[in-house]
């Protein structure tokens, strides 16, 4: 393990950049797949521009980063919420984001598993969100990223033998963070009743979740697999005001 190498799906912002942050200052060479680019002068941060949204240019660019590198630590963490009310949800909104959210996860993790297995060793952490759970407006984002909390569970059990744990972690409602301010913007009335009704009376940071996501990474935590950790500031058992 002294060659690490992780795959961090958009990482050019927020939360990703936290978590590629966080595996390069763990000593990893980072391979980020983005729209954008993870600004770092490293030479361990290897940047592949793609549209996540597009199947084929995805599966195209994870075959290419697994011919080149020894992948053996996946974390996709791109997503989009595509915020609408019900009579206004289109199909298109559903492919676009099963594109993005679940067809991603499948050919990421399908150029990489080869490595993975010779290695026998592999981490893969999904990054789904508290709104699985249920929230308004939400139709193709929650059923979208809950459907990476069934590839968690069905991935563990498949790849355990092989020295691979498959995890997903979920977060709340997290600040300066590109996909939160589109729906509450930073000066907006209603970000105040938003923090009260988080249990822990604060919004989450994008580096709460770069933590989570860092021990579920990390090779001490081969014991764990097939779980949901929820970053949520105890919205989870409870209820969140948007």
């Amino acid at each position: 393990m002294s060659d690490r190498y992780a795959l961090v799906t958009g990482a050019s912002s927020g939360i990703g950049s936290a978590i590629a942050e966080s595996f390069l200052e763990a000593g990893y060479d980072v391979i980020c797949l983005s729209r954008g680019r993870f600004d770092s002068s490293s030479p361990r941060i290897h940047n592949v521009e793609v549209d996540l949204t597009d199947a084929a240019a995805t599966r195209q660019a994870a075959l290419e980063v697994a011919d080149r590198f020894p992948i053996t630590t996946v974390v996709h963490n791109a997503g989009a919420i595509r915020e609408k009310p019900l009579e206004e949800v289109t199909l298109d909104d559903l492919e676009a984001l099963t594109h993005l959210h679940v067809a991603a996860a499948i050919s990421l993790v399908q150029a990489t598993l080869p490595a993975m297995k010779q290695q026998r060793f592999g981490r893969i952490v999904l990054v789904s969100t508290r709104a699985v759970l249920g929230l308004a407006k939400r139709t193709v984002y929650s059923a979208t990223k809950a459907g990476l909390l069934g590839l968690t569970r069905t991935w563990a059990l498949e790849l355990g033998v092989h020295g691979i744990t498959v995890n997903a972690v979920a977060p709340g409602p997290i600040e300066a963070t590109r996909m939160f301010h589109e729906i509450i913007p930073q000066d907006s009335p209603k970000l105040p009743r938003i923090t009260e009704s988080i249990p822990v009376r604060r919004l989450g940071r994008p580096a709460d979740v770069a933590r989570a996501v860092m021990f579920f990474s990390a090779p001490e935590a081969g014991f764990i697999t097939g779980q949901t950790l929820f970053v949520c500031g105890g919205t989870s058992v409870g209820s969140i005001v948007y």
